[in-house]
């Protein structure tokens, strides 16, 4: 397959790149990866009349640590957030759930703020960032704005971006001390997308009771599902299997998932009480190792 013609444009700056985006809003896209965008180009799936390349914008790519939070250029890929001891230590879910992202060829050219800006609801990263209470950065040429990241993903493709903006960085907060947390999934082979995917977070007071839990899950919505009323039940309480298990059951009864050709809706449902009663006990129990 080939894609529909367009104009290439390399942005040199920042402010270019915004300008050109300001000019030719929907029918302009950002080229950062191209994990995503070629694909759906080459099946006519998505046809800017215009592409800005953004590769040559070193200052949207790395990581840049403050006292309260981690904050990470959406030009990052995915193999430098990998190699960062520091992204590895403060936020062991993105650790976890890094290898499960595609094929390591793809996580070479792959960034961060590509995925979360095409926001496909299978993607594991748009979940990670929502159980992180990720903030996210937006610009355009009339000025920056934030939005938490729970309330950037509308529906499936869809985002909070406005025509003329983009992503440039993510902003993590700190986890808490005694924080836990659990990326499990479920895919036909590794590397594929998930068919199920749960990221858990849990936090214990003193007394190893549940002091607060993050709960939220993919490949299950046309956006991550934020499970984390199914969990509430656990504030306060010692997360016991049983306890895990009547919060695996209650996700069970929320969720609607579609189905797929690789799996019923059935069985993605099946599927997600699994991981989520798996997630919880692991989080718990690395909340309480210290890990």
């Amino acid at each position: 397959m080939k894609p529909a013609p367009f104009q290439y444009i390399a942005a040199t700056s920042l402010a270019h790149a915004l300008a050109l985006k300001s000019e030719h809003g929907d029918d302009a896209k950002f080229l950062a990866g191209g994990q995503s965008l070629m694909p759906t180009m080459n099946f006519r799936l998505a046809r800017p009349a215009v592409l800005i390349d953004i590769n040559g914008l070193d200052e949207l790519a790395g990581v840049c640590e403050s006292p309260t939070a981690t904050t990470i250029g959406a030009m990052t890929r995915y193999r430098a957030l990998e190699r960062d001891a520091e992204i590895g230590a403060g936020f062991p879910l993105i650790r976890e759930a890094l290898p499960e992202i595609a094929h390591p060829q793809i996580r070479n050219r792959g960034t961060l703020g590509g995925n979360l800006s095409h926001a496909d609801p299978a993607s594991e990263m748009p979940a990670i960032m929502v159980a992180l209470q990720a903030r996210l950065k937006l610009q355009s040429m009339s000025g920056k704005r934030r939005v938490e990241a729970r309330d950037f993903f509308l529906g499936a493709l869809t985002t909070d971006l406005q025509p003329d903006e983009m992503l440039t960085a993510i902003e993590l907060p700190k986890p808490e001390p005694r924080t836990g947390s659990c990326f499990l999934e479920i895919a036909r082979r590794r590397g594929d997308f998930a068919i199920a995917g749960v990221a858990a977070m849990v936090t214990l007071d003193e007394d190893d009771r549940c002091a607060a839990v993050r709960l939220v899950l993919c490949g299950l919505g046309e956006t991550p599902v934020d499970a984390g009323a199914a969990a509430a039940a656990l504030a306060g309480q010692r997360i016991t299997e049983a306890a895990a298990r009547d919060v695996a059951a209650l996700v069970q009864q929320r969720i609607e998932p579609a189905g797929s050709v690789h799996a019923t809706a059935d069985y993605q449902r099946h599927i997600a009480g699994v991981l989520t009663e798996r997630a919880l006990a692991t989080a718990n129990q690395r909340a309480r190792d210290g890990q």
